[in-house]
């Protein structure tokens, strides 16, 4: 058995496949083979082709066959040993969810821009700005980067990036086993997109390895870091702003089975705890005035965004000592559970996702927005 390296210098570059996906699987990454010469997963064999079975309890998976693609993906050495072994030419799929891997696929297709309104989901585009050569998904990921004062994640060197054949960007990372289980989505999806051309490849997804060939060209990893660097928390924030993160069912009704009349109706407001200090009350209050608004209608309030501008200026205001962080916590809370009552869980994701952003940029009175 060859000893195999924590950053990957050489299976990256010039190993097999089978020495990528052993490295792979080594780290905890579970991994499936990729049709030769394709990105899509291998054929199921003759008797799962013509079955109805659901993935999940496909028997094929016990024997150690990889019908199903990401379903099937393992970690056990062996396994993968047969399985390169019975076809040489094999890529490489990782089953993001598993593996915790949250991956921005970033698309460079050549398409019609949207309108302006579709390129940024939640963020409004201002008429006043500019998108003069806005082609693809690294302009509109780089547009969400400066909306946030952030650097672009294509620039992010200290992580797994992957040029694709078809000119566009693997760029990965990797999440606490804690952490929320980000969902996979298209860049053009209707109920969950980062941007327009950026997919995002994680729970219900899987990725094409470094070093895959296929008819189009090779998965090649850039300079850089070759391992996944942690999700940064501003990309966390906007994942769960952005709705891929799990949401939580409303509750069943209790009581009477007649519904109340209104969007506001029978809902009492709960006292507001007061924020200390006048950096606070002036430049926190406006923010979660906004959020409690919300209440007002079920849709279309853009609360997720709003929630998640207050979440951030809160952090960074209690990283600068303008607030205390517990305390901006429960404001929060209290805001998005009066607007959003029957999504408490996913409330409270945004709420922290927005606090730990914001706290890695310090926000004084006169940077607040």
């Amino acid at each position: 058995m060859p000893v195999y390296s924590e950053s990957l210098p050489h299976a990256v570059s010039g190993g097999s496949a089978l020495d990528v996906a052993t490295w792979l699987a080594l780290r905890g990454y579970p991994v499936h083979p990729l049709a030769p010469g394709a990105k899509t997963p291998a054929a199921n064999c003759p008797d799962c082709r013509g079955a109805h079975h659901s993935p999940a309890a496909c028997p094929c998976h016990a024997e150690g066959r990889w019908c199903h693609g990401f379903h099937a993906a393992t970690t056990d050495l062996r396994t993968l040993r047969r399985w390169w072994r019975a076809e040489p030419g094999f890529g490489i799929g990782v089953s993001c969810g598993p593996a915790r891997l949250v991956v921005i696929d970033v698309d460079a297709h050549p398409a019609p821009l949207p309108d302006r309104r579709k390129l940024l989901p939640g963020i409004p585009v201002d008429d006043r700005v500019d998108l003069t050569g806005l082609r693809n998904g690294y302009d509109t990921l780089a547009l969400l980067a400066a909306y946030r004062s952030r650097p672009h994640p294509c620039e992010d060197a200290s992580t797994l990036r992957v040029r694709t054949p078809s000119g566009g960007m693997h760029i990965w990372y990797r999440v606490p086993q804690d952490g929320p289980a980000f969902r996979s989505s298209s860049g053009s999806g209707s109920r969950a997109a980062l941007a327009w051309q950026v997919d995002v490849r994680a729970v219900g997804g899987y990725i094409v390895a470094p070093t895959t060939r296929t008819a189009a060209g090779v998965y090649e990893a850039l300079p850089g870091a070759r391992v996944p660097a942690a999700l940064p928390l501003w990309l966390t924030a906007e994942l769960v702003r952005t709705g891929h993160a799990p949401d939580e069912a409303p509750p069943a009704p209790e009581g009477p089975s007649e519904a109340p009349r209104g969007p506001l109706a029978g809902r009492r407001s709960p006292a507001r705890p007061a924020v200390r200090g006048k950096a606070g009350r002036r430049l926190l209050g406006p923010l979660l005035d906004d959020v409690r608004a919300c209440g007002a209608a079920p849709a279309g309030t853009a609360f997720s965004e709003k929630l998640n501008r207050a979440a951030f200026t809160a952090g960074g205001l209690a990283a600068a000592g303008h607030l205390d962080h517990g305390e901006g916590r429960l404001l929060l809370l209290e805001a998005a559970d009066h607007a959003r009552p029957h999504q408490q869980r996913r409330n409270r994701l945004i709420v922290e996702a927005g606090l730990r952003a914001g706290s890695d940029r310090p926000i004084h009175p006169k940077e607040c927005p």
